[in-house]
């Protein structure tokens, strides 16, 4: 009897890699190469690992009719950003590609070496986010960033990157694009995130070495904007059936597929956002909640000593909206406390 279960389980091995072997291993993606009416899968490949294997991300092409507008939508540039992933892949399973106007590239899983390892940021602990256009001969995670400036972006004409809160955070809904915009400005109302921060997409709170991707794939004159939705390192049902549903709405709205839209009037636009930060180590409580709104001097937290002694206490400096906070008590001088959205 053991050994019958052994073969089957070798049997199952066995076609499971099969399948992973039929997917075609690429270099680069040119989309004429694809057939129009059909859902094709592909790993491309973006450098190569320690054992000389090449780094494979998994992109998701429907080829519908060729009208020369690109969708792209890309998840987890960051490891631990699992909600993404999953909205993409089943957007992807939804459409009637026989009957989709343009194309749409999506990949789940931009960042394969830090979601395998259940960590957020690349192999050499730097943000992905933040290095853009990357360099060719840099470093690990800089020829990384090169590598998707070289042969993602490129592919799009509109762009939607998906993204969560990192650890010890928390996120609620929300958007950022240049609300100055038209385009962008729809894009997001499509989506219809909770809140919206309109910037223009360069990296803020003093940690960028070079550009976010959004900064680079507007530079490179794709519309692009950021959506965050929740938690890391889980999947939220709400957060995943949100981004499915307002996806759709955004393809309407693109005439990617048939259907009208009427866009909701956009909720709580914020100018600007920024994190308020401890200066001292200690433990953290916060008082106030993901989409609350604050007023100037409202008490939103205390950090104590090891004694349980309050040591800081927090107030918000200016009225504004909750848009993500800190859930881990613990923190060193410079710990998070909430993201701040300055309403509009």
């Amino acid at each position: 009897m053991k050994t019958k279960v052994f073969f089957c389980f070798l049997l199952i091995c066995a076609t499971l890699l099969g399948q992973n072997k039929s997917i075609p291993v690429v270099d680069h993606i040119i989309l004429e190469d694809y057939a129009i009416g059909k859902l094709h899968k592909v790993w491309l490949t973006l450098g190569e690992d320690g054992f000389n294997e090449p780094i494979k991300i998994p992109v998701i092409i429907a080829k519908g009719k060729d009208n020369g507008k690109v969708l792209g939508l890309t998840a987890a540039i960051h490891g631990n950003e699992l909600n993404g992933i999953r909205i993409v892949q089943q957007v992807m399973n939804s459409l009637n590609v026989s009957k989709l106007n343009g194309t749409v590239v999506a990949i789940p899983g931009l960042n394969p070496l830090a979601i395998a390892s259940n960590q957020r940021e690349y192999l050499d602990l730097q943000d992905l986010n933040r290095l853009f256009p990357g360099k060719e001969n840099g470093n690990r995670s800089q020829q990384m960033a090169y590598q998707i400036a070289q042969k993602v972006i490129p592919l799009f004409d509109y762009h939607v990157d998906f993204h969560t809160a990192s650890f010890g955070r928390i996120n609620s809904l929300y958007g950022r694009g240049n609300m100055d915009d038209e385009v962008l400005a729809n894009m997001l109302r499509a989506l219809e995130p909770d809140i919206i921060v309109s910037n223009k997409g360069k990296a803020s709170f003093g940690e960028a070495s070079g550009l976010t991707m959004r900064a680079f794939a507007i530079g490179m004159g794709v519309k692009s904007i950021t959506v965050e939705f929740g938690n890391p390192q889980v999947y939220q049902e709400e957060m995943i059936d949100r981004g499915i549903v307002g996806v759709q709405n955004l393809l309407k709205w693109l005439q990617f597929t048939a259907g009208a839209i009427e866009l909701a009037e956009a909720q709580n636009v914020c100018s600007k956002s920024y994190w308020l930060f401890t200066k001292k180590g200690g433990y953290l409580e916060v008082f106030v909640e993901l989409k609350e709104k604050v007023t100037k001097g409202q008490a939103i937290g205390v950090l104590r000593d090891s004694f349980g002694d309050i040591i800081e206490e927090y107030i918000a400096p200016e009225a504004g909206i909750v848009i993500g906070k800190s859930t881990n008590p613990v923190n060193i001088s410079g710990g998070r406390i909430i993201h701040l959205g300055i309403l509009e």
